[in-house]
C-alpha cells in the first residue's frame, strides 16, 4: 500500500527519525569535548629510527646525554620545515602532550642507504619521559601549536642498565 506524502504515519516517522539523527549528533559532539586529546588524530606515517647510528645496542642511561631520531620516510616538506614540532619520548608521556623537543637544528642525510635523504633530529633524554623500562619510543610531529593533528612513528628501544656502586 502507498501512503499519501502527508499522511500522520509519515510525518511521526519522519519526527521520529530527526529526534533520533539529533540525539546522535549531540551524543557526537560530547564525547568529543569529554575526550580531550584522544580524539587528536596522529597517523603512524613515520618511519622512525632511534639511534640510528648506533645499530641494534641498547641506549646509554636514560637521564642523560642526547639521543638522535630519524625519520627515513621523509617525503612531506612540511614535516620537516620546523624541528620545533616534534616531541620525542615514552609513548604515553608524548601522547599527554609531553616528550622532549628537539635541541638542534635537524640534518638531512641518508640514514638507511637507500640513497634518499632522511631526517636526523637530536632529544635530551632527561626530557624524553623515559623510566628505563620502555621497549617502544615514539616520535610525533605536531601539525600546528594545539597539538591535536600531526604524524606518529615509534621504534623499538632497550636502554644499558645502570652500575651499581
Amino acid at each position: 500500500m502507498i501512503r499519501p506524502p502527508h499522511s500522520p504515519t509519515t510525518r511521526s516517522e519522519r519526527r521520529t527519525f530527526l529526534r533520533a539523527l539529533a540525539g546522535l549528533t549531540a551524543l557526537g559532539g560530547a564525547a568529543s569535548v569529554f575526550a580531550g586529546t584522544a580524539t587528536a588524530h596522529f597517523p603512524a606515517d613515520l618511519d622512525v629510527s632511534v639511534a640510528p647510528f648506533r645499530g641494534d645496542g641498547p641506549l646509554p642511561r636514560h637521564d642523560r646525554g642526547q639521543v638522535r631520531v630519524a625519520v627515513t620516510n621523509v617525503d612531506d616538506v612540511v614535516a620537516t620545515a620546523d624541528a620545533t614540532r616534534y616531541r620525542f619520548g615514552a609513548p604515553d608521556v608524548v601522547a599527554d602532550g609531553g616528550g622532549a623537543e628537539a635541541t638542534r637544528a635537524c640534518r638531512i642525510r641518508d640514514v638507511d642507504d637507500d640513497g634518499r635523504n632522511d631526517l636526523v633530529l637530536r632529544f635530551p633524554f632527561a626530557d624524553a619521559g623515559f623510566s628505563g623500562e620502555e621497549e617502544r619510543a615514539e616520535l610525533r610531529w605536531d601539525r600546528d601549536e594545539s597539538r591535536e593533528h600531526g604524524l606518529s612513528g615509534v621504534d623499538d628501544v632497550s636502554f644499558r642498565c645502570r652500575r651499581e656502586r
